[in-house]
């Protein structure tokens, strides 16, 4: 028989994984482009009520247009993808709930994008990169000194010839455009790998945290055992995974500073080629935010740790040995009085047994005692009269109130009766310093708008104001002249308030 049962239960298994349940789902299409919207490299996650606004919003644009959406509000579809487990719900720093993708979410986004992007399948960069992987690899895999110092020793000419090439003014040849442009398709499958390794050691730490939480409330191990575990555990996930051993090398190379810079200098020699102008401004951004990438799913990575590394303290810290033993003690001695009724109980007796305590007959219970203390009146407050300033005249009180409408009005009308201003500014600047207050301009504003002589197109001038304590303040304020008629108008203005 052929093998087409075992291959049908591996495929079956696959497609019962949620990365291809979200794909072979009728509104994956939706789903994909909602995902690919509301998240990005910069905004891994979104708030979860401003998610479900955005999810509204999404359907109705399309709905719009004639695109069938979904039939379910954004907040029932975030929850019912949160089940499906391309969402995860977490609380941040803040104390606010939000959404981000799983891996699941990511590995689906990622073959979309590998899909979408325009490139050959087949390419000479492609097989470049897979035959320099299985050189480099079976280097690393010969345990024969000689084969590995003859293996070393081919690459030491092939990379002596071409510098001595070089050093005796040989042509130095660029690679082409589409060269370029299928190594950048290459390199950018790669880097899309990296957020769905980091999520997924993300979520086997915060798995690993819920089945700690567990083993400590089940309360059936001792504690060391546990810890044991947890170790072991972390062990295990670090190096036995494919997302593990990507997180230690990745943690290893933000551990080496030189080789972090080689990595930001041999992108910025890929993004400096004449091919870079093919690419859009989001893609060269996407190259260019490579170490990002790395520092923030280890950043994700190292938070989760954390938070789990929390819990086992909090549990060590509360941890009571000593009720744990009382316990045991009135466990054995509840065993001992059970064994004595045994001895003497037929074999359908029974034990009345409250399963709450009585309730006390007491009529009132004193909640607080009497305190002498509480009766003692306080000490005599002291006489301080004599450290008391000096209190402000009537005159000072005055100058600290709003302006003086009365003397500013007659001092304006005066000056322009005399015919000595050709402003109102030019008259303010000559007032006495009692009416050259800072507030005194609100009076005057106030003043015009009543005679209709303030207008928004009027150009400014100059008021050189004087504070009470004698500090000068310059303002700018629109200039303001007075004709006759409204010379006369001001004059009129008192009979006007007493009315």
């Amino acid at each position: 028989m052929s093998d087409i049962a075992g291959e049908l239960k591996r495929v079956m298994g696959a497609f019962d994984k949620p990365t291809l349940k979200l794909l072979d789902r009728k509104w994956a299409p939706f789903v994909m482009a909602v995902f690919k919207t509301s998240f990005s490299r910069d905004r891994q996650s979104v708030q979860c009520d401003r998610m479900h606004v955005q999810v509204d919003t999404y359907r109705d644009e399309l709905l719009s247009i004639g695109d069938p959406v979904p039939d379910r509000s954004g907040r029932a579809l975030c929850m019912q993808w949160m089940n499906d487990q391309w969402l995860y719900r977490s609380t941040n720093d803040a104390g606010e709930e939000e959404y981000s993708l799983t891996s699941h979410a990511l590995e689906a986004l990622s073959l979309v994008d590998s899909l979408t992007r325009d490139r050959a399948l087949l390419s000479e960069s492609r097989l470049t990169t897979i035959l320099q992987t299985v050189r480099r690899w079976a280097t690393e895999a010969s345990s024969v000194r000689e084969d590995r110092i003859r293996r070393l020793e081919d690459q030491i000419v092939q990379l002596t010839t071409e510098r001595d090439r070089l050093a005796e003014g040989g042509d130095v040849f660029a690679a082409s455009d589409d060269r370029m442009l299928e190594g950048y398709f290459d390199l950018a499958d790669l880097i899309d790998q990296l957020p769905s390794d980091f999520k997924r050691v993300e979520e086997s730490v915060t798995e690993m945290h819920r089945q700690i939480i567990s083993s400590f409330r089940e309360d059936d191990r001792p504690i060391g055992e546990v810890l044991d575990e947890y170790l072991a555990k972390t062990d295990r996930l670090m190096s036995a995974t494919a997302e593990g051993r990507a997180f230690e090398g990745a943690f290893t190379l933000l551990r080496d500073d030189a080789l972090l810079l080689d990595l930001k200098s041999d992108l910025q020699a890929i993004l400096d080629h004449p091919f870079t102008v093919a690419l859009t401004t989001a893609e060269k951004n996407y190259l260019r935010g490579t170490v990002g990438v790395i520092r923030q799913g280890i950043d994700d990575v190292l938070s989760q740790r954390s938070r789990l590394t929390t819990t086992l303290r909090e549990h060590i810290v509360n941890h009571d040995i000593i009720k744990e033993r009382e316990l045991e003690v009135l466990l054995r001695d509840i065993n001992k009085e059970l064994a004595t009724w045994m001895q003497s109980a037929g074999p359908r007796a029974a034990v009345p047994l409250e399963l709450m305590p009585r309730t006390l007959d007491i009529t009132h219970l004193r909640e607080r005692f009497y305190d002498p203390g509480v009766e003692t009146p306080p000490p005599p407050l002291g006489d301080t009269s004599h450290d008391a300033p000096e209190p402000p005249s009537l005159e000072d009180i005055r100058m600290q109130g709003g302006p003086l409408l009365e003397q500013l009005r007659l001092a304006i009308v005066a000056a322009f009766a005399d015919g000595k201003t050709d402003s109102v500014g030019e008259a303010f600047n000559g007032l006495e310093p009692e009416l050259r207050r800072p507030v005194e301009i609100l009076g005057l504003l106030h003043m015009a708008t009543q005679i209709d002589v303030l207008e928004h197109e009027q150009s400014a001038e100059l008021y050189e104001t004087i504070r009470p304590d004698g500090s000068l303040r310059d303002f700018r304020v629109p200039r303001m002249t007075l004709n006759e008629q409204e010379t006369a108008a001001l004059a009129a203005l008192r009979s006007r308030w007493e009315q």
